[in-house]
């Protein structure tokens, strides 16, 4: 069966990130502290305080480097609000409420996904659940890079057909939303780094997403690209921008070779799309 999905034209995407300008945020919230970044669902800030200065969010203590740079991620479902607690080198106390932009996520309908994958065997979910372990493992690092606070890059250049955040409904069936952004490209097409980092995690061949490459950013931020028909990279290359690492493929839960590319603040799924260009023709 021919997979039915929505192919986002250019219109399209520039719809979708019609609001981001508005939510740009680059301000002093005091005389110590600046955040740089979306306060939306999906969105990632960088933030710059004082030297010596601590950061929590929501009781969630931050890392902060010598010069008081941090960051942090908020997930899909991220609340309508967040506390931002800077303590000073002086021992005084700020804190910040910050309004999150709540967004409404669209409903895609796939078809074709082979009954292997929908209804996995004892074993298949066994190893599935290991090759979950491993991503997790890779995510859960808190490196001290400040790679997250440059730009970012697409890695491929295609036709986007799939956002971040979608419901999908795979064979009519309702499963988890998705959390990356799809770019279509034929098989073998090279995958490039978004942004400099040291690769985490490699793995040919994953139940669910096939060929798989993880690249810390530092302080908990990472880049995930799935479903690679091959993965040419090794875990411990340092890369940037401009470095083929992988070859697009169908690997795992896919119905034709494109590249689904995710980021995350340690387990905070971040939307792409806020941290690049908006077109990725």
């Amino acid at each position: 069966m021919v997979a039915y999905l929505i192919v986002l034209r250019r219109a399209c995407v520039l719809r979708y990130l019609l609001f981001l300008p508005a939510l740009l945020l680059l301000a002093p919230l005091s005389l110590a502290l600046e955040l740089k970044g979306h306060l939306v669902q999906g969105g990632m800030v960088v933030g710059t305080t004082a030297p010596g200065s601590q950061v929590m969010l929501d009781g969630q203590k931050l890392a902060v480097t010598e010069q008081g740079l941090f960051v942090f991620g908020l997930d899909r479902d991220a609340p309508a609000s967040v506390t931002l607690k800077v303590v000073n080198g002086d021992g005084s106390v700020e804190e910040q409420q910050l309004e999150i932009q709540q967004r409404q996520y669209d409903i895609q309908y796939i078809e074709g996904i082979p009954k292997k994958i929908m209804k996995p065997s004892a074993e298949d979910q066994a190893r599935a659940w290991q090759e979950t372990l491993l991503v997790r493992k890779a995510r859960a690092q808190s490196l001290p890079r400040t790679d997250f606070a440059g730009e970012f890059q697409w890695p491929l250049k295609g036709p986007i057909t799939g956002v971040y955040g979608s419901q999908r409904v795979y064979n009519g069936e309702p499963r988890r939303p998705h959390y990356g952004v799809d770019v279509a490209a034929p098989t073998g097409t090279p995958v490039t780094v978004p942004a400099p980092g040291v690769v985490t995690l490699v793995h040919q061949d994953m139940f669910y997403s096939g060929g798989t490459i993880i690249i810390d950013h530092g302080h908990g931020i990472s880049s995930t690209m799935i479903h690679l028909s091959r993965v040419l990279a090794k875990v411990g290359d340092e890369v940037k921008p401009g470095d083929i690492v992988a070859e697009v493929g169908a690997g795992g839960r896919a119905t034709g070779p494109h590249l689904d590319w995710r980021m995350n603040w340690f387990k905070a799924r971040i939307d792409p799309m806020l941290l690049v260009e908006t077109d990725p023709y």
